[in-house]
């Protein structure tokens, strides 16, 4: 699959083509962080957009401070802090000037805001919906705030016109392979990151606590710091997606850490699989492949929303665990049943 994915730009030159698969990649890694935590942990976030949003903020931050004179006020102010009478560049804007610092914010900053709060959920032994109910709340606070402190953020607007992401002298170009291939790179690294944190100890004991928490706590393990964990790294991941994504898109929004979008999450790793890393991975492009497609048809454009209603509603049905589970019981009746030594009858 991965290597697939990085042949693509050898057969497509439409460069708004490749961009929109880029899109879609950046959104494949998202659904894999959330099923990190709900696949793998039974921890279903319904606020993991709060992560992918700050990602795509820090990101936003730091190529504003790096774009063209026009775009920006006196000494490089942010233009929309000049349309807000804001004279000097505030304190928690300066480090952005550092891409290294804005790349290390959009990691730690989501870890360290996700930790505290599954802290206080996981110490507090809250579970089940409750914890689906909390995070949709935090999601609403910080889009809110990201919204209201228009002077600092761009509010509705969000920050726009920003300078091309450049490492090590590279320029990544939103429309160019450069950036296809820098999305399709880090997807691979975080699958394969997540596959093997699922193989680990500590993956074998996420399975435990999703199967049966009380006897992975009867048999002497903090089942709050391994879910805290579990949290913390997901977020990582859904960071490192909004930084990409801000790469792709432009432009940073509080749309990046809605509702709207956070619920999508968990229809796509839903379609794909919640216990499956690739399962959801590939139900996140398959599903936003499809909307794509259809939103953009003059024969559905009217009835695209009604059409992909009433896919999920036939997967939740008839494909209770996605389509990877659909995979697994296709090989294994291709495989033919298998008898007590291990072998195939």
């Amino acid at each position: 699959m991965c290597l697939a994915v990085l042949l693509v730009p050898t057969f497509v030159d439409d460069a708004f083509l490749l961009n929109k698969y880029s899109r879609y990649l950046v959104l494949g890694i998202l659904a894999l962080a959330l099923s990190l935590s709900w696949g793998y942990t039974g921890i279903l976030n319904l606020g993991q957009a709060v992560s992918f949003g700050l990602g795509s903020y820090c990101m936003a931050m730091a190529l504003k401070l790096r774009t063209i004179p026009v775009h920006t006020g006196k000494a490089g102010l942010p233009d929309f802090m000049v349309w807000n009478n804001v004279t000097d560049l505030p304190w928690f804007w300066a480090p952005f000037h550092s891409l290294t610092f804005a790349i290390t914010a959009g990691i730690a900053i989501p870890v360290i805001l996700a930790a505290l709060l599954g802290w206080f959920i996981f110490k507090g032994r809250v579970s089940g919906v409750y914890v689906a109910i909390i995070t949709l709340a935090w999601l609403v606070v910080v889009n809110l705030l990201i919204v209201d402190q228009q002077r600092y953020t761009g509010g509705f607007n969000g920050i726009t016109d920003l300078a091309q992401l450049e490492l090590f002298g590279f320029e990544f170009d939103a429309y160019g392979s450069s950036s296809f291939y820098l999305i399709a790179i880090t997807l691979t690294v975080c699958l394969f990151f997540a596959l093997a944190v699922t193989k680990s100890k500590a993956g074998l004991i996420f399975q435990g606590i999703r199967d049966h928490e009380d006897r992975v706590r009867y048999f002497g393990y903090d089942v709050a710091n391994f879910k805290i964990f579990a949290f913390s790294l997901s977020a990582a991941i859904a960071g490192v997606a909004g930084m990409l994504y801000t790469v792709v898109m432009e432009f940073a929004s509080p749309t990046f850490l809605g509702v709207p979008l956070s619920l999508s999450v968990v229809i796509w790793v839903a379609v794909g699989g919640r216990g499956s890393l690739l399962g959801a991975t590939l139900g996140a492009i398959i599903v936003t492949g499809m909307q794509g497609a259809l939103s953009e048809s003059e024969t559905f454009l009217e009835t695209w929303t009604l059409i992909m209603g009433f896919m999920f509603v036939m997967v939740v049905l008839f494909l209770p665990k996605g389509l990877a589970g659909a995979a697994e019981r296709i090989l294994d009746h291709i495989a033919g049943p298998v008898d007590a030594k291990g072998g195939v009858k």
